[in-house]
């Protein structure tokens, strides 16, 4: 494998772990502490995020736990989570905020499989991006005389077939997450 290939091969990579991450975060019918990872929290004059201020835990299929490292912070922790506009309703029990996951009515469901499909897309927009960018390279160097006409069709084939193959794997990511979000 070419250092060309190498390079848009991670970049794909780097994309489609983004994306990943992304469809972590969306609402399922159960519990899960990814949907806490982008909330962020005032605390000091500062924002920081919830993960550097408490321990999340799921000990229930419907609900979810948040314990401040700092008991002072619980009610900064309850209006970063609020401020967050989850769909959720935190509330404070002492020294933690327990979050129960409502459950999902069908217009939610589909309104977040939707979702689902708006991050693929743009991620395969980013994949088309990088195709593009790593041809143009690789088309660069044959008029530049450093490679031959057939190695620039090897390395344009190369790189389709990755652009393919990680396309195949947003489309299982993607349905991989509808899936979950659909099931009651």
């Amino acid at each position: 494998m070419s250092n060309t290939e190498s390079q848009a091969k991670s970049a794909m990579q780097a994309a489609l772990d983004h994306l990943k991450q992304e469809l972590k975060s969306l609402r399922t019918g159960r519990a899960n502490s990814a949907i806490l990872d982008k909330v962020t929290v005032e605390l000091y004059g500062s924002h920081m995020r919830l993960k550097e201020l408490a321990s999340i835990s799921v000990p229930e299929a419907r609900q979810i736990v948040v314990t401040p490292f700092d008991f002072n912070n619980v009610h900064a922790v309850k209006k970063g989570i609020e401020a967050a506009n989850l769909g959720v309703n935190p509330m404070v029990d002492g020294k933690l905020i327990r979050i129960n996951i409502p459950p999902m009515d069908e217009n939610l469901r589909k309104q977040i499989a939707k979702q689902c499909k708006e991050l693929g897309e743009k991620t395969k927009i980013v994949m088309r991006e990088v195709r593009r960018k790593y041809n143009e390279l690789v088309r660069k160097q044959k008029a530049d005389g450093t490679i031959p006409e057939d190695m620039m069709k090897k390395m344009e084939k190369a790189i389709q077939d990755l652009t393919d193959r990680f396309c195949k794997e947003i489309d299982t990511a993607v349905a991989d997450k509808e899936k979950e979000v659909m099931t009651i």
